[in-house]
């Protein structure tokens, strides 16, 4: 796990870091059927080195951070789905932890000179119901329940070397509220940025207010070194960013989808790709104080790339 001051001594170097775009419907581009309640998964268990691939051409197209093949990959969700148990779940969670360092070292092989650094993907309790609810937060469960969905995964994911996790697609605050106190208790050492899907700029999924999310995270000052959105329209971006930069000082993160919206009940995207200005946006999204800038579902390595290069022609 990198430590937290590594952390904040490479942003401040960099200024921004870059995150890679949607590993999911990235490799349904590339011809896999994802059509699974587990996702990549599938194709973690079935064609890893395709999981591979795609985070080194995340990083060779700009991207800083790979995030894991782990969003919709709980522990639960594979041994309900794959019949494994406890130990085989675990290793296939590692196993996407591997993959990344695989392609991580593979860049470095390729000259990339920049340091690169591997996210664990934690996902919401939502995804792993598979019914679209990571954006919409409409699902109970106890503290003590949430608990014990996430801390196998999560354990797995630091025993597997990762540099940071990626608490991602939050859209609840009770859930947000218990990962984190488990951090805080059994793994205090672990840094994490925390993004949450949006109702709208001002309120998460779950219709809890940005102002309230903030009163909770003052809470757990040591948990997080950076806090945001993904997985929402790009429309909204700019406007979140700055609402959150008026409430706290931490680093924000911002990793929009293209702006389509996902059908679960039918299993696919409605709406228009809208990204063809995405160079400009992701200035906007600088200025507005976002500093771990990326992409979600439906990016890909293109995104990633003009992402990049929009900042770095920015620094120059």
């Amino acid at each position: 796990m990198l430590p937290r001051d590594d952390f904040n001594t490479l942003l401040a170097e960099k200024g921004t870091l870059i995150i890679d775009g949607a590993l999911a419907t990235e490799l349904e581009t590339r011809g896999h059927n994802l059509d699974h309640a587990l996702w990549s998964a599938i194709v973690l268990r079935d064609s890893p080195d395709s999981i591979r691939q795609v985070h080194l051409d995340y990083y060779l197209a700009g991207a800083d951070i790979a995030i894991t093949a782990s969003y919709q990959a709980s522990t639960q969700g594979l041994k309900d789905h794959f019949g494994l148990d406890d130990v085989e779940a675990a290793d296939v969670i590692k196993q996407s932890v591997q993959l990344a360092q695989q392609a991580r070292d593979e860049a470095y092989r390729q000259d990339v000179a920049r340091t690169l650094l591997v996210a664990g993907s934690v996902g919401p309790y939502g995804a792993y119901l598979a019914d679209g609810s990571e954006y919409r937060g409409d699902y109970e469960r106890t503290k003590e329940e949430f608990q014990a969905f996430h801390r196998p995964r999560i354990q797995a994911l630091v025993d597997g070397g990762i540099d940071l996790l990626a608490i991602e697609t939050m859209p609840k605050l009770e859930e947000i509220e218990a990962v984190l106190e488990l951090l805080a208790t059994e793994s205090p050492r672990s840094i994490s940025w925390l993004s949450c899907t949006m109702k709208d700029f001002g309120h998460l999924s779950d219709g809890t207010s940005v102002e309230a999310l903030f009163k909770m995270l003052s809470n757990y000052p040591d948990q997080l070194v950076a806090i945001g959105i993904n997985c929402v329209p790009t429309d909204i971006v700019q406007a979140s960013v700055e609402q959150m930069r008026s409430l706290t000082d931490l680093p924000l993160v911002c990793y929009p989808n293209s702006g389509e919206i996902w059908d679960a009940q039918n299993h696919k995207w409605l709406g228009k790709d809208s990204d063809t200005n995405v160079e400009d946006e992701a200035l906007r999204w600088k200025a507005a104080g976002a500093k771990l800038i990326g992409g979600c579902c439906r990016t890909g390595p293109r995104f990633v790339q003009r992402v990049s290069k929009a900042l770095a022609k920015e620094r120059d």
